[in-house]
């Protein structure tokens, strides 16, 4: 069970609060997940990706990049491995062009399932994958799809919904129902970010997933110049935001968090535009059955 999280901004911000300062931050959730972390970040529009296959909160490249990171998007992820060596190769984000995708999930028996979502993949973009987790072979598979609808490097004009519903029964088509889960390695949950650098989204597919799009009061309200009265009021799909930020645990601070539902989609578009959404989910209860 992995720890994602995602930035998505009007403006260049630094994300060391989050990575780094508070009471729940990402460094100190990695002390229970310690297999490798990654941060994607963009730059001039172009993605940027540091990972290693060490726990982050002992090291120090962590520090020094999370400290210094100054973007409008960022995803990044801590892991713990539950398909795959661990190594960075297998270490997420993963990245294909300016696509970047950081997955908290699981395809149970997905050896004996690889080759079934390998045909999934469009050939073009196979010998693209060099490792051997399913997060990284799902990328692919969510790439393919999105490849169906046009240029991978054109901006995006398709249905956010239609698109994610697509890939959910592709996958739930391959290998059974998605489930709530705690982590249990017999269980698939697809729980994930992704993003080109203009818009982001995030899918809880069976593991916790909390977003936030507003703060209870901005320390910086007399200082930032994009400050507006939208940064201290919740939103709903359609409205401009300032920002969104997308997480696997609530990070304590100044951030108001809205629970997801199993199921539900959220994210900007290239204008900071809000989306939301709710897929329809093959269900499988506690039990199993």
């Amino acid at each position: 069970m992995c720890r994602i999280f995602g930035f998505r901004s009007v403006l260049q911000s630094g994300v060391h609060q989050s990575l780094l300062d508070a009471d729940n931050a990402i460094i100190q959730q990695s002390q229970r997940h310690p297999d490798g972390w990654g941060v994607a970040y963009y730059k001039m529009g172009s993605p940027h990706l540091i990972k290693m296959d060490n726990q982050a909160h002992n090291c120090r490249i962590f520090q020094k990049i999370s400290g210094v990171v100054s973007s409008d998007t960022v995803i990044a992820h801590i892991r713990k491995s539950t398909v795959g060596e661990i190594g960075p190769l297998n270490t997420h984000p993963f990245q294909f062009g300016r696509w970047v995708f950081a997955h908290n999930g699981n395809i149970s028996h997905f050896v004996k399932l690889k080759d079934e979502f390998l045909s999934a993949v469009d050939p073009e973009l196979r010998s693209f994958i060099l490792g051997d987790t399913d997060s990284e072979v799902l990328f692919y598979v969510l790439l393919t799809l999105i490849k169906q609808k046009g240029d991978l490097a054109e901006k995006v004009k398709w249905d956010f919904q239609d698109l994610l519903q697509t890939f959910v029964d592709k996958v739930q088509s391959i290998a059974g129902p998605l489930q709530m889960s705690n982590g249990d390695y017999d269980r698939n949950y697809l729980t994930f970010l992704l993003t080109n650098g203009r818009f982001m989204l995030g899918l809880q597919g069976g593991q916790g997933l909390f977003y936030s799009t507003h703060k209870a009061k901005c320390p910086e309200r007399g200082q930032c110049s994009f400050f507006a009265e939208k940064c201290e009021k919740p939103s709903q799909a359609g409205d401009i935001v300032q920002h969104l930020l997308i997480t696997s645990e609530q990070i304590r601070g100044d951030n108001v968090w809205n629970l997801m539902k199993f199921g539900e989609f959220v994210g900007v578009d290239d204008q900071l535009q809000l989306f939301s959404g709710q897929l329809a989910m093959s269900f499988l209860s506690e039990s199993g059955e």
